[in-house]
């Protein structure tokens, strides 16, 4: 159980040309730096959803969001988490993620009910698999955790390779 819940006031802007992967790990790392305490573990997360080498962002914007849910309709897209772990001498150990999520091809009536539940607001690619989305994945190879948005396997390992003792 953590001690202290610290959102990262950092710049999440993608850099000119910037591949998903980079930035997922860029994201993660510079949110445990924003974060870091002398002397305490911190982790720090961030997740992409990425068609090809584009990145697909947060939305607060219907419009938006109905782009972005068209464009993953009938297709395959990756979801990249990257977890940070600073441990309590300051060093930096890092994992990534990477899960291949398949949409079923969206009918008209299914776009405008899942965009209408607003469930999308605030969510990379436009969705949230922990809730209504997840009738909409055809499948999903990777980590469900991870597309959720913290990948619990790597999260675990890099908490034992940093000496955090797990119960």
């Amino acid at each position: 159980m953590p001690d202290a819940v610290c959102p990262a006031d950092i710049d999440e802007t993608p850099r000119p040309g910037e591949l998903p992967r980079v930035y997922a790990l860029r994201m993660a790392a510079e949110k445990a730096a924003a974060a870091a305490a002398p002397g305490s573990f911190v982790l720090a997360a961030d997740t992409v959803v990425a068609a090809g080498r584009r990145i697909l962002p947060k939305t607060d914007d219907e419009g938006e969001a109905r782009a972005m849910l068209a464009l993953l309709s009938g297709r395959r897209h990756r979801v990249l988490s990257a977890v940070t772990l600073l441990d309590a001498a300051g060093q930096a150990r890092h994992r990534l993620s990477v899960s291949i999520v398949a949409f079923k091809r969206l009918a008209e009536d299914e776009l405008a009910a899942y965009l209408e539940t607003g469930e999308w607001r605030g969510k990379a690619g436009a969705y949230a698999i922990q809730g209504r989305a997840e009738a909409l994945v055809r499948s999903l190879s990777g980590s469900h955790s991870g597309v959720m948005g913290l990948p619990l396997y790597e999260t675990r390992a890099l908490l034992r390779a940093g000496g955090y003792a797990l119960g």
